[in-house]
């Protein structure tokens, strides 16, 4: 009988997502990819010291880095030096490298709710009722405030953004670079629940952009965007982390086409 690779997938099934079940997907999850490989499930917390025991590991539904980040930096410590095939690979340019992106995005010129991290930079943004003040390092609304301007307070590790009135939230999946389902929240006051949206050529040219910025070769991303009044689509984040992928939600053949392209891409890489 042929030896089946083995793949550690780090989650933390008992997270408290608002309007979520982190633990449900990942436990469906590692279902499907049993097919092709031999899973175990485990906590963040103890990732650093399992992961050389496998062939791949995998980081999917382990909530806000902010919450143990020095077990997050043993870990990746301990993944550099082993050299061991991690799923998203660590070099993402987006939300695994905190969220100093939407500060780089917006000096370039893309399509990104105006992002600034210095106070001399206040005056750059566009009036608003509201400012949106959020820390860098932070994920799941942890940290978000929304202060007059008058109240602005930044010091570096603090992004502030206007508050954007928006029609909706949509959400582009990619594997690889290659487009699998968009999901949208039609109700702004409740951004989690989403539906299927059926994705123009406008909107994937626009996503596919921060795909392409990203330097992830392999691997999971999530787009995130509201559309303005204006009809524009702005990048809200660039999530190559640990995107939440609200799978029980996507159309049944675009679930099974995403596993099957995650499948492909993570043997991709251990062949490589």
């Amino acid at each position: 009988m042929p030896v089946r690779p083995s793949l550690l997938l780090v989650t933390d099934l008992s997270y408290p997502a608002r309007g979520r079940r982190y633990g449900d997907e990942d436990v469906y999850l590692s279902g499907r990819l049993r097919t092709s490989f031999d899973v175990a499930l485990c906590h963040p917390l103890d990732a650093a010291a399992l992961l050389t025991g496998f062939d791949v590991v995998m980081t999917r539904n382990s909530g806000p880095v902010l919450h143990y980040q020095e077990a997050y930096s043993a870990f990746r410590a301990t993944a550099e030096k082993s050299g061991i095939v991690v799923y998203n690979p660590l070099g993402g340019r987006g939300d695994q490298a905190g969220k100093q992106y939407l500060v780089d995005l917006t000096v370039a010129g893309y399509p990104v709710i105006p992002t600034v991290d210095r106070a001399e930079d206040i005056a750059l943004l566009p009036e608003a009722e509201l400012y949106a003040v959020k820390p860098k390092a932070g994920a799941d609304s942890v940290g978000l405030a929304f202060v007059p301007r008058a109240d602005l307070v930044v010091d570096g590790d603090i992004l502030v953004q206007p508050r954007i009135d928006f029609q909706y939230e949509v959400s582009f999946y990619y594997v690889d670079h290659e487009f699998q389902y968009a999901l949208y929240a039609p109700d702004p006051e409740r951004r989690w629940e989403l539906k299927p949206y059926d994705a123009d050529a406008a909107d994937l040219a626009f996503a596919q952009r921060f795909v392409e910025w990203n330097t992830l070769a392999h691997g999971i991303q999530r787009v995130d965007a509201c559309r303005t009044g204006e009809g524009e689509l702005l990048l809200v984040e660039l999530e190559d982390l640990n995107p939440y992928l609200s799978l029980d939600l996507a159309p049944e053949q675009a679930r099974d086409s995403f596993i099957n392209a995650v499948i492909t891409s993570i043997q991709s890489m251990l062949d490589a």
